[in-house]
Formats: C-alpha cells, structure tokens, sequence
C-alpha cells in the first residue's frame, strides 16, 4: 500500500514539475536545431469531407444568408460582413444571376435586440470559365460585401444580414470588435492556420483552434484545394500525376461553397484574415486567375492604402500585421514594394510596438518540398522587412510545421524575426516528411523555382556552414524545431516585447502544446529604421 501510494505521488509531481516546466525564450537562443521524428501512423489520413456531408450541405432556401464571415478593416473602428445568397451553377448552359436583385443590408448594434444601425455594401458574381470541349463552367451566388464603420473598440456588435425587403435576413450573429492600438492593448489570442483544405484533418484543426477561443484568425493561404478537381468533381491528392494531359489545370468551384459553409461556425463569430496561395491561382479563360479568391473574401486594401487583393495591412491592438503577396510583383520597381515601403514608413513603434508580417511560401524551410522555391523573394524584400525590425513571419505552403530561430540572410542574428512555417492544417495533399538535408534528398536547383512566379534566383551558398553547396548536410541552424504534424498555432501577445507562441498538433489532446516558446522582442539592442528615422527628424 505504501509503496503504491509513493509511486502515485512521484507521478502527481512529475507531471506537475512538467506541467510547470521553464518555458524557453528567444533570450535562450539561438537553440540547437530539433527534429521531431515522423509519426508513420499519421501518413494517408488526409481524406476530403464528401458533398454528402452535413458540414458541407446548403441548410438555406431561396436567398437567405449562408457562408457569412467576419473580416478586419484597417483599423479598430471598422469591420467586413461577407455572404453569399442563391445558388451557385456548374454545367455547360449556366445562366450567371444578377447581383442587382438581391440588396446587400446589415443591420448592427451593441444590443441584440434592437439593432438600430443599419448600412448597405456592394454585390458580385464570379464565374470560372473553361474554354475546353467537355469542361463544365461554373457560376457563384451572389456575394455581399459590407463595411461596418464607427465601432468601438474590445466590443461585442450583434449584427444580421441579408436582404428585408425579400424576407431573407440571416439569424443574429456576434464579434468582438479589435481593441484599440497602444503597447498595452492586445487581442487575446490570434489563430493562425494555413494550407488548410477541407479534409478530415482540417475538421480535427478547426475544432481545436474553437476550443482555444480565438480573437483573430491569420489563414496564410491555400484554403480549399478546389483546383485538387477536375470540373466533373473527380479529385486527387496529386493532380499532376492523376490527370496529366488536362488542357489546363481544373478546378471544382464547388468545393469553395463547401468550406465556406463548413467555416462559417467560426468566422461568422471571429474575424478571419486570408492572403492568397498557390492553389488560389485558379487559371481560366482569358488567363484570369484568383477569381474565386479576390471575389469571395473582404480585404481592408483601400483602408491600407493598396490596390490589391494581394497585399494589404491591418491593425490589432498593438499589432502592425502585414500581408504580403508571393504571387504578385514584388522587385524593387514594383507596386507592391513601393507599397510595403510607405505602409512600413508609417508604423508608430510607440503605438503597434509588433510588427508581424505573413505570405505563404516561406524563405526559410529545409523540407525538400519547395526547398528555395521563393528565393528572389526573399532576395528582393528581406533587408527592407529587417531594416525596420520586423518581429514575426508566418507562412505555409510546406505541410509540415517548422519554426526558426531568429535569422537574417540566412545567419543567425539576434535582431532578425522568428520565421514560423503552419503549412500543416490538414489538406488533402498530405504531410511533406522529407528534408533536403537528409542524404540524397537535396533538390536539383533547377527543379526548385515556381513557374507562376517565375526567376531563378537560389544558387549555391557563397557563406557559412553550407556554403558551395546548394543544401546543407544536416538541419540547417536557422532551423530550431521542425516536425511533420498537422495541426496550428496560437500567439499571445502579452506585453510591448513578450508574446507567446504555441503549436498544437491534431493527434494531441487539445491542451498539449506541440511547441511552446516566448517571442522577445529587444528594441533597445536591435532599432529599427522607424525608430531611427523618428530620432533623426526630433533632432532637427
């Protein structure tokens, strides 16, 4: 008896002592790299929820509201309410429906009942048209876009949309509006999710990051996987290798209604910011592409000063994110750089002491897959993000999670930002489990650039550890932790210099962190372009 109740008391302090354990912080790094072995188990699971699924199916009649979201403006003061009315079309004979017939109406307020303020937005119909013999075209329902302005900060706004003069208004809906900026005003927890698809795994990872109770969610592109179709609905985890003689690259719009409606339990309640990825390219007729993506969600460009869906800013509490385009321009002669640089030129490190800036293909990642794709990139756009101190990136595209210690030019420097890769949320494609470190792994460089992003920019390093070769020869330095896991994170921002940041992974019980480590920012030892140039203009 006693000696089982002292080994019941030796586990109760065990899992106490690791329960309670040091949290590491970037002030202990840099950190000898990590790989977490692969989890063979995990391999084959990434299966697409069917069109029979409840999740999926259209609960609506007539024009009522469904694949309602909520997205940021630029500001506290100012949010985006998305839906879409009628029914979409996908055949050979579609007739498009006329935006004009249906108004797009929010009513809004503090209380539930009555909501006494009410504004009106604009409406769109996109379609996806293939001009090919025995390629079906598709047609969208209505989408409404609507612009809330005069909110209150850290406020809950009860709101329904829809149509009244038809009858087909939405139930109420809540948010809760971004706190104001300052250095000690936060979001409480930001979601962040990429590559996200909508297969089982992605249920299992939207229904972890409800259970964390988001205030934000960062979705860093690739969100259905449509274009993992053909026009007919067959689907593959591989389309280059299932369907190789296509005479351009399908997609299945429908599956967009499908995610939109299996999303809306979140983001009809918490704000979501989306910037695009490759599989949002989409090529159609006339050689349009990101249709569905530009069309279906809200972005704050106008408030932020850019005239793209590709690229825009936004506020939250304390917080300057930036979201940058991958596959749009982005030299030095380019409307996006010439944007990145005023929208950087007008950050107040005293009010948004954060600078957090995310795209989807990452610049650092030692996964074979992609290994380097974006180099000219990184080559184009790395010293303007450093020289003003960018703290955090996050990107996708690579299916696995993998998180870098603070590096700059590929060398570790103390004052470069933490590069986290969350390409991992569960898409029918399936992990990346191979390191182009690993024997007989490293990439041809030829192989590596992206043919829609064009350039080839990735040579063999001319420095460091790796140099004269095209790969290093085992984990990388800037590499501090890397796993092959589905799953996604959450950020904390708990002060002007202290955030945390947690990894979840899906196989997990819901309140096991996968990775956890504390983001110190040091401005006193790294000032930033900002920062400097303040001080310049206060001494004239």
């Amino acid at each position: 008896m006693a000696s089982t109740l002292c080994c019941v008391i030796v586990v109760i302090l065990v899992n106490f002592a690791t329960s309670h354990a040091r949290i590491p912080t970037t002030l202990d790094g840099p950190f000898t790299p990590v790989t977490v072995p692969f989890d063979q188990s995990l391999r084959g699971k990434a299966v697409d929820l069917p069109d029979t699924d409840p999740r999926v199916r259209r609960r609506v009649k007539g024009f009522e509201p469904e694949q309602i979201s909520v997205a940021l403006s630029a500001s506290f003061d100012s949010a985006w309410i998305s839906w879409i009315t009628g029914e979409f079309q996908i055949g050979y004979n579609i007739k498009p429906l006329n935006p004009k017939t249906v108004s797009s109406v929010v009513r809004y307020g503090t209380l539930r009942y009555p909501l006494r303020r009410k504004v009106m937005g604009y409406s769109l119909v996109y379609n996806q048209l293939y001009p090919f013999e025995g390629l079906q075209n598709y047609t969208s329902g209505i989408i409404h876009h609507v612009r809330l302005t005069g909110l209150k900060p850290s406020t809950r706004y009860y709101y329904r949309c829809g149509d009244p003069t038809i009858g087909a208004m939405s139930n109420i809906y809540s948010f809760r509006t971004m706190p104001v900026s300052g250095p000690r005003s936060y979001p409480r927890k930001i979601g962040i999710i990429g590559d996200l698809g909508l297969t089982y795994n992605s249920t299992t990872t939207i229904d972890h990051l409800i259970s964390n109770k988001p205030d934000l969610v960062l979705l860093v592109g690739d969100v259905t996987y449509a274009n993992q179709y053909l026009t007919n609905g067959t689907g593959s985890d591989c389309y280059s290798c299932s369907f190789p003689q296509t005479p351009i690259h399908e997609t299945y719009q429908p599956r967009w209604d499908y995610w939109g409606r299996f999303m809306q339990n979140l983001v009809s309640k918490v704000p979501m910011m989306v910037i695009e990825g490759n599989h949002e390219i989409e090529e159609q007729a006339e050689k349009k592409n990101f249709v569905a993506y530009s069309s279906r969600f809200a972005f704050p460009s106008n408030e932020s000063g850019s005239a793209s869906t590709f690229y825009y800013s936004f506020n939250a509490g304390g917080i300057h994110f930036i979201m940058l385009g991958a596959y749009a321009a982005y030299n030095k002669s380019a409307d996006q750089y010439k944007w990145l640089e005023r929208d950087l030129a007008k950050v107040d490190r005293s009010i948004t002491p954060w600078l957090i800036a995310a795209w989807h293909p990452p610049w650092y990642s030692s996964y074979k897959a992609h290994y380097r794709e974006v180099e000219c990139m990184r080559q184009e756009m790395e010293e303007l993000l450093y020289s003003y101190g960018v703290d955090i990136v996050f990107n996708g595209h690579v299916h696995a999670y993998e998180r870098s210690n603070r590096v700059y030019n590929y060398t570790l420097d103390p004052c470069g930002p933490v590069h986290i890769m969350v390409g991992d949320g569960g898409n029918r494609e399936k992990m990346a489990i191979e390191h182009a470190d690993a024997p007989g792994k490293c990439p041809e460089p030829s192989t590596t650039p992206d043919t829609f992003m064009g350039g080839f920019c990735a040579t063999n390093f001319t420095f460091g550890p790796a140099a004269g070769k095209f790969c290093w020869d085992r984990q990388p330095d800037f590499s501090a932790l890397r796993e092959s896991s589905f799953g996604h994170g959450i950020l904390e921002v708990k002060n002007d210099t202290w955030a945390l940041w947690t990894w979840y992974r899906n196989q997990d019980s819901r309140d096991n962190a996968g990775d956890q480590i504390y983001i110190v920012r040091t401005p006193d030892m790294c000032p930033t372009l900002s920062a400097v140039t303040k001080l310049w203009s206060a001494a004239r």
